[in-house]
């Protein structure tokens, strides 16, 4: 092992054993609770409740999942929130991106007072009504559009994508560039973006994490349920299981089979709603940690 490799003081190997150690500890408390609603969700929820599932389940059964994926409004929230998913992300990045990359240009004179509105809207806006009331005059109210635009930029994304031009892009590459005749709108997308990899796959996980988990969108502006997200489609489950559950509770075979199976339509639902994003982070978790670093903590 690396620890007891040649060149290396007891202190040394020490210090590394202390870190590997940590770092097995933190990994452990993170991964576990996210294993354990895995098994839960397979598992009689009798034997969850008391203890009895820690490591491998036990009273195997996927009558949590059977109760989710024979609802057939599962798999419009499906297709809904991955439409919703992809091209908010797509709209999200076409805006953030040339905003960012031109309110880094110092010789952009408005762009310290433009940055400044943009944060202003960190602190203070309208509230819900006056913004719901915006979105039924523009007439996005059960529409797909009021997933995709009306949020389209987000500062925070902006703030981070911004300081990574800022930072990473050296001005002399557009200087040089300048002297070949290029214009700013073929340096942004020629050279400005295929050195940003990082810093659009970390903004891209943001907006698509925040699609994804989109909620309150879908409760307060839609009421068509054929364009209802995948949220609001789990929690409507949930809601009708929770209530069966204990409308049975005292109906005897019936009441303990609802109350028996409940918690695992609870750890189901988890399951199904981040198990895409689960997938999709190990495509991009290289460009993840660089993006981050560059993007945040200069400047």
């Amino acid at each position: 092992m690396r620890f007891f490799s040649k060149g290396k003081t007891a202190s040394d190997m020490i210090f590394d054993a202390v870190i590997f150690i940590l770092s097995v500890c933190i990994f452990v408390v993170i991964a576990y609770p996210l294993y354990f609603v895995i098994i839960a969700s397979v598992s009689d929820s009798t034997l969850v409740s008391t203890g009895q599932v820690t490591l491998i389940p036990k009273g195997f059964s996927l009558f949590g999942y059977q109760e989710i994926f024979k609802d057939s409004r599962i798999w419009i929230g499906y297709k809904n929130t991955i439409i919703y998913t992809v091209l908010g992300t797509f709209i999200n990045l076409l805006f953030t991106l040339p905003a960012a990359y031109v309110l880094s240009r110092q010789e952009f004179k408005a762009r310290r007072f433009i940055m400044f509105i943009f944060i202003v809207t960190m602190f203070f806006n309208g509230g819900l009504i006056p913004t719901y009331l915006l979105m039924k005059d523009l007439h996005m109210t059960n529409t797909m559009w009021v997933f995709i635009f009306p949020f389209c930029v987000n500062v925070f994304n902006l703030i981070i994508t911004r300081t990574f031009f800022e930072n990473s892009i050296p001005k002399e590459l557009f200087e040089a560039a300048q002297m070949d005749g290029c214009t700013h709108f073929q340096f942004f997308g020629k050279v400005a973006l295929p050195l940003s990899k990082a810093v659009i796959s970390v903004v891209g996980l943001y907006y698509l994490v925040g699609h994804w988990n989109d909620f309150f969108t879908g409760l307060v502006y839609i009421r068509d349920y054929s364009l209802q997200p995948l949220q609001i489609v789990l929690r409507d489950i949930l809601v009708s299981n929770q209530v069966f559950s204990e409308g049975a509770g005292s109906g005897g075979a019936a009441g303990g089979y609802a109350q028996r199976y409940a918690d695992q339509v609870k750890y189901a639902v988890i399951i199904v709603s981040t198990l895409p994003i689960l997938i999709v982070y190990p495509f991009i978790q290289k460009y993840f940690e660089k993006g981050v670093m560059i993007g945040s903590v200069k400047g």
